[in-house]
């Protein structure tokens, strides 16, 4: 006998809670029993006048339904408190009830200019801590990376502009050179960046994450233009993670983009090894690499390798320059695989932090066992990170415009991830 249920009976009484309605095993459950989100309200009150206005939407209410958007992969306001009405776990997860009226999703663009970007990091901030405290986060491993996100605006706004900057030559003279610049007209603070030579530019952000390697947990993110320099980022993610977490890491993790002298130098002055493999030598048609030179740092000199000496004559941005004399190179039996015809003499630029470069290669040729390891687990485990955030959480693309807004976005993502972590440690 086929079975058959009427569809237009209204139910007038539910009995039971919400709570008895989700499942157990409900992400929105499961986080809801292991996070506290009871001090958001301490932590935005001076942000409201407590004797005077209508009453505000309750701060741990309102920091919930963003959270739970972001768990949800649901991102976009208007799309969120559509999702909310008809979803029971969403409701009872920020404290409405069913008759209850939810706030417009124009609320939330108001909270979160009220709260500002420092609010939402101090609010991550304090999820990691709830981390830390449940023996998530080791701080001995620390793997670094960036994640290119696609800003919120079309082709269309993309336009091309001439921008004229002054550079000083000289103390009594200047000239004007003129360059293009191609930029978002909606967006203005998203750059044009690309991951590779390969794939054209295209406007975006960066997102600079440093992964616990015990669980997972993002202890530091930030957000940056596109064009933002990885080499320049990490010593500061290093700074906050220390302030952060009370602990200096052990070892550092990352690709060959971090893979800069003047990163090494800063791991080694900071005592943590950097587990960091140096970039290919690149080495042009018929030129000599720099790396055939030997550098002594003592006796502040290079050696071709022919064994004649090249001096330090001037200075550049990141180092000095070092010439060779033009005799010395006239009858090179090299002459024409170390100079253009050209050029008379070889010149080299030896940075300042050099000697740590070589350092950094000459330890990767003997990488241990535990080292080579720890590298195979960043590849997944920070590179996992950002697949999750950019895959579930809505981090592929930016929801709003603007540094601060796409900041806020980052934080969010990296609490509701960091949320996720506490639930599932049990």
């Amino acid at each position: 006998m086929v079975g058959e249920r009427k569809k237009d009976q209204d139910e007038l009484f539910i009995v039971g809670s919400l709570k008895e309605l989700i499942p157990d095993d409900y992400v929105l459950k499961r986080v809801d029993a292991a996070v506290d989100f009871s001090w958001i309200r301490a932590e935005v009150a001076s942000l409201y006048d407590a004797e005077s206005g209508r009453p505000s939407i309750d701060p741990e209410a309102a920091f919930r339904l963003m959270i739970a958007g972001f768990l949800l992969g649901i991102v976009q306001d208007r799309r969120l408190l559509s999702e909310a009405r008809v979803n029971l776990a969403i409701r009872w997860f920020c404290g409405f009830s069913l008759d209850e009226a939810l706030p417009d999703h124009s609320s939330l663009t108001r909270i979160r200019e009220r709260w500002g970007e420092k609010t939402f990091e101090r609010c991550f901030r304090r999820i990691v801590l709830a981390c830390q405290e449940k023996g998530l986060v080791a701080a001995e491993t620390i793997h670094v990376d960036s994640t290119l996100i696609r800003a919120n605006v079309s082709w269309e706004s993309i336009v091309e502009r001439h921008l004229k900057e002054v550079l000083k030559v000289n103390a009594s003279a200047t000239r004007v050179v003129e360059r293009r610049h191609k930029e978002s007209i909606t967006d203005p603070e998203a750059s044009l960046a690309t991951t590779s030579r390969e794939r054209r530019l295209e406007p975006s952000y960066k997102g600079h994450l440093a992964v616990d390697d015990r669980a997972g947990v993002i202890v530091d993110i930030r957000l940056t233009t596109g064009v933002a320099n990885e080499g320049d980022e990490i010593m500061d993610q290093l700074s906050r993670i220390e302030h952060l977490l009370g602990a200096s890491p052990a070892r550092v993790t990352a690709d060959a983009g971090y893979a800069y002298g003047k990163v090494y130098a800063a791991l080694e002055r900071r005592g943590v090894e950097a587990i960091i493999p140096p970039k290919r030598i690149w080495a042009g048609k018929n030129v000599m690499p720099l790396l055939q030179f030997k550098y002594n740092a003592r006796a502040d000199q290079v050696r071709c390798p022919q064994g004649r000496v090249l001096h330090r004559t001037s200075r550049c941005t990141h180092g000095w320059f070092y010439k060779s004399a033009s005799a010395d190179c006239a009858l090179c039996p090299r002459r024409g695989r170390c100079l253009s015809p050209k050029v008379n003499r070889r010149t080299v630029v030896i940075s300042e932090t050099y000697p740590e470069l070589l350092r950094a290669r000459r330890r990767r040729d003997h990488w241990s066992k535990d080292a080579l390891r720890l590298y195979r687990r960043h590849r997944w485990r920070v590179e996992g990170v950002h697949a999750e955030g950019k895959c579930l959480h809505g981090l592929r693309r930016a929801v709003r415009r603007g540094l601060a807004n796409m900041s806020i976005q980052g934080y969010l993502t990296a609490a509701a991830i960091n949320a996720k972590r506490l639930a599932a440690s049990g």
